[in-house]
């Protein structure tokens, strides 16, 4: 890569960055903010869901945008608006002041990381160098999540609102730097394109109510579940149908014909739910039953971080030996081990007893991680890269919602007692979740074991080969 390339992949790789270690700090410090706030657990509850709400409902809206307004206009301006509204967190003196705060700041990212994802999809061709990019880029977002959960610990310890005022000052580094390393490129040819407002409002609605019903699943009534369900099918229902007749539609419905591509973004998915979860259950575990520390508990979590290491060093040449495909299904393989190594928990386990589990899905995310990024994006053109990115971080972030409300519910549920035993059972219980979503997920992309990598359905009419390079300015 030539110094400019470095350059831009050091800005955007320091914005997945930001955004990992933003969730996890705030993550360790929800008891300080609960204590000086005096928020109830439901208001504590909302200032996780609303960040959820915004990022995961508007991700597909954000990777649209940037394809259509320009990727280096979206990520600078958006980065821009994180910036501000976790500040504006870092000030709140009331629990609503900092939902809304953290609602905006979900937004912001929905539109900001499809915007950095595309940028280096269209800026790196297609093939090695693409790939040793994105790998990179994905191992620096798992090391944002792995580092925040430490750093979160000690910011806290300190005042929970350096939680807020952190990113505040790295957002303004990486935008200073942005302004400088990312290049600007002609606009992009809307002639013929507009926003499709009405499938915007019916995806994000759709969206918004599904990861509020997962969200709400442990705390509502069946009925009033199932009612948001049934609003959520119908608002995906409404968005089927409008992009069927659109002439620009926000997501192109042929891109599903693109089996690789649909197996990426559920594999994400189920992988995403049985990440969270599982990393859910565990702190509670060292915290409820073993009595840690936050700051312990987020020592304990950190060697998962290893893949920050070995996504950008071993898994490259794994994949350039194997390919995508039996990459990703070798590094499902080894959640599935992770989570079965955890399977017969103990009230009186040691750390090096639980290490071969954590040490373990710290590589599996290594392996399947940023490979899933590649291939959801393979073959995609360049135009519709931006909604690439943004299907696959929605998959992720609403699996990250499902796995944490399904692990959720099965541990209250299997929870019969409140004596050590009895909690320990229904932690027992819980981590069967995210066992049962990295089998799915391995089943899902053994399929992609034999076939050849899969490009995306080409559009009606042929497209020109110049038009599936990346353009000179974006380089």
């Amino acid at each position: 890569m030539t110094g400019r390339e470095w350059g831009v992949l050091f800005v955007l790789c320091g914005a997945i960055f930001l955004e990992g270690v933003d969730v996890a700090m705030l993550n360790v410090a929800l008891p300080s903010i609960r204590a000086d706030l005096g928020l109830s657990t439901g208001t504590l509850q909302w200032v996780m869901s609303a960040y959820v709400l915004g990022y995961g409902g508007f991700m597909l809206l954000g990777g649209r945008a940037a394809d259509l307004f320009g990727r280096r206009r979206m990520f600078l301006f958006w980065l821009t608006v994180f910036l501000l509204f976790s500040g504006l967190g870092g000030l709140a003196s009331e629990g609503w002041m900092l939902i809304v705060a953290r609602f905006v700041t979900g937004v912001a990212a929905a539109f900001m990381t499809p915007a950095g994802l595309s940028i280096i999809t269209t800026g790196f061709e297609e093939g090695p160098r693409r790939n040793k990019a994105l790998l990179v880029y994905s191992g620096t977002a798992a090391g944002g999540f792995s580092v925040g959960l430490v750093v979160g610990g000690l910011l806290a310890s300190a005042d929970w609102r350096w939680v807020f005022f952190a990113p505040v000052i790295l957002s303004f580094l990486i935008l200073l730097a942005g302004t400088v390393f990312i290049p600007r490129s002609a606009g992009p040819d809307r002639a013929g394109q507009r926003m499709d407002v009405a499938g915007a409002v019916s995806v994000t609605a759709g969206i918004v109510l599904l990861v509020f019903c997962v969200e709400r699943a442990s705390h509502a009534s069946a009925a009033a579940t199932a009612l948001t369900a049934a609003a959520a099918a119908v608002m995906f229902l409404a968005f089927v149908l409008i992009e069927r007749r659109s002439a620009a539609p926000l997501v192109r419905l042929g891109l599903f014909r693109s089996g690789s591509l649909v197996r990426a973004n559920v594999s994400g998915l189920l992988f995403a739910a049985g990440f969270f979860g599982f990393q859910f259950v565990v702190v509670l575990y060292l915290q409820e039953l073993r009595g840690w520390s936050t700051l312990e508990t987020s020592f304990a979590m950190i060697v998962i971080g290893v893949d920050a290491i070995l996504s950008p060093t071993l898994t490259p040449k794994l994949v350039d030996r194997f390919g995508n495909a039996r990459v990703i299904f070798g590094g499902l393989l080894l959640a599935v081990l992770s989570y079965a190594l955890m399977l017969p928990l103990g009230l009186d386990w040691s750390y090096l007893a639980m290490f071969p589990s954590l040490i373990v899905l710290g590589l599996a995310f290594a392996l399947a991680y940023g490979p899933l990024t590649i291939v959801a994006t393979e073959g995609v053109e360049e135009e519709e890269q931006g909604v690439a990115g943004g299907l696959l971080y929605t998959s992720f972030q609403f699996g990250a919602a499902l796995g944490l409300s399904t692990a959720t519910a099965v541990l209250t549920a299997a929870t019969d007692g409140t004596g050590p035993q009895a909690l320990l059972d229904g932690h027992r219980a819980a981590l069967l979740v995210p066992l049962a979503a990295a089998v799915l997920a391995t089943l899902v992309s053994a399929f992609g074991l034999r076939g050849r990598p899969g490009t995306v359905a080409a559009r009606s009419a042929p497209a020109d080969e110049a038009a599936l390079q990346p353009a000179e300015s974006d380089r």
